[in-house]
């Protein structure tokens, strides 16, 4: 499918068989009445082809946001960490950074490993949904909150965290931007995130298989609409006309599934071959459906022909993990 791209060695031994198929006052009434109907509107979610979409600026973002939608973003969560070496974070930070924000934190996983690991800084995660546990660390704290409004707070960030957030950001430079008015001088900020067009080393999947032709309508789609579906490589150049500087920017291959003999390039492939069968129709519903004119039928009948591809450890295809720190002059 792709030339040009570095090789990576196919373990030959792989089969099939590896992969497996009350208020006390009236203004306490007043408040009481107000919240209450503040928190409906965040929790009222919609429903559609049987997943659960978020409430709170409706529409802003195209994936579920229900318990498998979790547990899938909880998988990819480790599939980057191993990808990144155990890490959950390249930029080189001293000691405990005082205030750290984590942008479109999910399930607030990389928040709360984050506060464990940092017991003595401040860490807050925002995200449109509150789906976030309620026991976290005494460091950490969620907020429901749209990234994409003008930041209002009061206080400056020593290291603002950014992952994953393609096909949820209309204006990306905006984003970066306010992350760098929002940095403290002489904080970082680190972006990661994914270049999502596949790519075949080898050429053993298609342009013409399911995989690829489900990718190339997904990109074209969510463009249209107005989103940015692979961000990764846009990283480096939104963070230089930022302002940032001091900047480093990697690169990692994400195999689909364990056909690379490397055993750590193997381990990522395993994460990521279970974060996409388990995230199909997660990632097609949406945008198929909504702006392509897809039944639920129809994107069912095309995951399931994805899947099978998958399950094939002939066929191999890779993507791209981008990871992109810089620091704010100090």
């Amino acid at each position: 499918m792709a030339t040009g791209e570095p090789s990576i060695a196919v373990d030959e031994g792989l089969t099939a068989d590896n992969y497996g198929s009350s208020a006390d006052s009236a203004y306490d009434s007043e408040v009481a009445s107000y919240t209450t109907s503040l928190a409906s509107g965040v929790t009222d979610y919609r429903f559609e082809h049987g997943r659960r979409y978020h409430a709170y600026k409706e529409g802003s973002y195209i994936y579920p946001n229900d318990e498998k939608e979790s547990d899938r973003l909880d998988i990819a969560h480790k599939m980057m960490e191993v990808s990144m070496a155990g890490k959950l974070y390249l930029a080189p930070l001293k000691g405990d950074p005082g205030r750290v924000l984590d942008i479109g934190t999910g399930t607030g996983i990389w928040a709360m490993e984050m506060g464990d690991m940092h017991p003595k800084s401040d860490i807050l995660g925002n995200d449109l949904s509150p789906i976030q546990p309620r026991w976290v660390p005494p460091n950490v704290h969620f907020e429901v909150d749209d990234v994409e409004a003008d930041w209002t707070y009061s206080e400056k960030f020593d290291f603002i965290h950014c992952r994953t957030m393609g096909n949820a950001i209309q204006n990306w430079p905006r984003l970066v931007e306010q992350s760098y008015e929002f940095t403290k001088s002489g904080g970082w900020a680190e972006f990661v995130d994914i270049d999502l067009a596949w790519v075949s080393p080898d050429n053993t999947m298609g342009a013409d298989s399911h995989c690829f032709r489900m990718n190339t309508v997904f990109i074209k789609a969510t463009r249209d609409a107005g989103m940015e579906p692979s961000p990764g490589p846009l990283l480096e150049g939104l963070m230089k006309d930022a302002g940032f500087v001091n900047i480093h920017h990697q690169r990692n291959p994400l195999p689909v599934g364990t056909w690379p003999a490397d055993k750590h390039l193997k381990e990522v492939g395993a994460w990521n071959y279970l974060q996409c069968t388990e995230g199909l129709e997660a990632f097609c519903y949406a945008i198929f459906t909504r702006t392509l004119g897809y039944s639920k039928e129809e994107v069912e009948v095309f995951c399931a022909n994805a899947r099978k591809e998958l399950k094939d450890s002939k066929q191999h295809a890779l993507f791209y993990l981008h990871i992109c720190y810089g620091q704010k002059k100090p």
